[in-house]
């Protein structure tokens, strides 16, 4: 990778993680010839320094004059900002369907999503029994080299409220999908469930649903979601999980629970 390329890599690395309006008060500051300790302060929001700090290190190991870079890091957060204003967003409902109103079920949009991921799948759900669709897809997609992670409550955890087997035995089929939870001793309220029910594909496309990955939530109950695609809340959703991995807050579920 040439320096130019590393250049543009960490630019496209920091309007991911800072937005477009953190990106253009960075060019700002380059173009105004900005120190390089005054220009790190320029944004008081978590993980800007850092990232600036990469920025200006990436500039000028590639001796990219000030104004070259300006140009560059304006026009990359206007690409971005457009990009995010384009959010596609639907109802997603189980359940029975009407003729009057066209509507997406759940089942055929959450094994789309799975179907479509080309990197990464996280899942959240609190309960979940095995849906042979929805096995067949996560499988197919460990096939392809997909990265799954997915976060289940556990028996304990939900106290009397759930039955039967444990949640993570849903996926026990699927090879190479990684299973975490929020272990009991984590919770700082009595009776706190890990109730979240999120499929998130590649951090592009985002389900956030009412229904757990069970065939009666999928299918036959009347549940309701939202399906969005583009802008930052799958993104944000996806680094939210990520970060509860990251300090430990989620822990990786052992073999046979």
């Amino acid at each position: 990778m040439t320096a130019i390329s590393s250049f543009e890599t960490v630019a496209e690395a920091a309007v991911a993680q800072l937005g477009a309006s953190a990106l253009r008060t960075l060019a700002d500051r380059i173009g105004a010839g900005w120190p390089d300790p005054a220009t790190l302060q320029a944004v008081p929001i978590p993980g800007f320094a850092d990232t600036a700090r990469a920025m200006l290190a990436a500039q000028h190991a590639a001796g990219i004059p000030a104004g070259e870079a300006v140009a560059y890091l304006r026009g990359l957060a206007a690409g971005h900002a457009q990009q995010v204003a384009a959010v596609q967003v639907e109802s997603v409902w189980s359940g029975p369907g009407t003729h009057q109103v066209p509507i997406r079920a759940t089942a055929q949009v959450l094994v789309e999503l799975v179907g479509e991921a080309t990197r990464e799948l996280l899942l959240m759900t609190y309960s979940a029994k095995p849906y042979t669709p929805l096995v067949r897809a996560l499988t197919a997609a460990t096939a392809r080299g997909v990265a799954i992670t997915i976060v289940v409550e556990t028996l304990l955890g939900a106290g009397n409220a759930l039955g039967g087997a444990e949640p993570a035995a849903a996926f026990a089929t699927i090879p190479g999908v990684q299973l975490w939870h929020w272990p009991v001793g984590q919770r700082t309220e009595d009776g706190a469930k890990m109730h979240a029910k999120i499929a998130v594909a590649d951090r592009r496309v985002l389900l956030v649903s009412s229904a757990n990955l069970t065939q009666s939530g999928i299918a036959r109950n009347i549940e309701a979601g939202l399906l969005i695609r583009g802008g930052t809340a799958p993104q944000r959703a996806g680094e939210h999980i990520a970060e509860l991995t990251a300090n430990k807050t989620l822990v990786r579920l052992r073999t046979g629970m």
